[in-house]
């Protein structure tokens, strides 16, 4: 049960990367890692498009990453989950104020009992404690169809440690928890966990491993997920934020930035916004 505490980051991929399709959305290359150069920078900065959970035997890390990784000086996550102190308040964040049985009407738990028992064998009423978000984070970690997830976030964090680099986040869990809140009402978001499907991430999957993050992009929009409040605050908002805050830290030292691969492409992705700021930003394919 320890899986279900991490709620947010948990349900990230199938949020983050989730998006309203957009036919002016500008094409990228098949890669998951982008280099950030010029606009007065000494150093390059790189940008990795992460999946939050995958499967042992769908894992890889490629050469090019572990270059890059090496060349940089710091790691930016979305959360700093190396941090005690926001571990802490992620495991809180799973945590119900009351149960979901006095949160929910009859139909919203009918509706999720009858989702968590398909994809988990689990009943609704052995996880009353819980919050919405971390059954949610519950059921879409079991689409991927193992029994044990492995992180890039985490293994990147091992790395920092290894080679004394230091680590920081863009916004803490308690951002992401207000996010969620304000994307999502409880029926969408029980609509949203109706649709999680091992057919769907087991393609997004493959898609991931082949570096093709436009196909990626693809696979995760969904207008009947993605309403346009909830792109709002789930990507547009954030992407901004991020991009706004990354010159100024990009400046004192080179950054290996390593957020959900929904955040890289787009209009309103992390690579257009900060090739919009004058930045040269291409993909590094070996």
């Amino acid at each position: 049960m320890k899986k279900i505490f991490t709620s947010v980051a948990a349900i990230a991929l199938m949020f983050s990367g989730t998006i309203q399709a957009q036919t002016k959305s500008p094409k990228h290359e098949n890669s998951l890692l982008w280099e950030v150069s010029g606009n007065g920078l000494s150093k390059p900065t790189y940008v990795y498009g992460t999946i939050h959970g995958i499967c042992p035997t769908d894992y890889f890390m490629a050469e090019k990453t572990k270059k890059a990784f090496q060349k940089s000086d710091k790691l930016i996550l979305e959360i700093n989950l190396s941090d005690p102190i926001e571990m802490a308040e992620m495991q809180k964040s799973g945590i119900a104020s009351e149960p979901l049985s006095k949160q929910l009407t009859s139909e919203q738990l009918s509706k999720l009992d009858a989702v968590l028992q398909k994809n988990t064998g689990l009943k609704i009423k052995q996880l009353d404690g819980f919050t919405l978000a971390a059954v949610m984070g519950f059921i879409s970690m079991k689409t991927f169809d193992c029994e044990t997830i492995k992180s890039y976030e985490s293994d990147f964090i091992d790395l920092s440690k290894k080679e004394n680099k230091s680590i920081g986040g863009f916004e803490t869990v308690k951002k992401q928890v207000n996010m969620l809140a304000n994307a999502y009402t409880d029926s969408e978001l029980i609509e949203t966990v109706e649709d999680f499907s091992k057919a769907e991430t087991k393609k997004m999957v493959e898609d991931y491993k082949a570096e093709n993050l436009m196909d990626v992009f693809n696979d995760l929009a969904n207008e009947k997920v993605m309403s346009k409040n909830a792109k709002k605050w789930i990507l547009d908002d954030r992407n901004k934020d991020w991009a706004e805050a990354m010159p100024e830290m990009m400046k004192k030292e080179s950054l290996f930035v390593a957020v959900g691969v929904g955040h890289l492409a787009g209009e309103e992705g992390v690579i257009n916004l900060l090739r919009k700021a004058g930045y040269k930003v291409k993909p590094v394919t070996k």
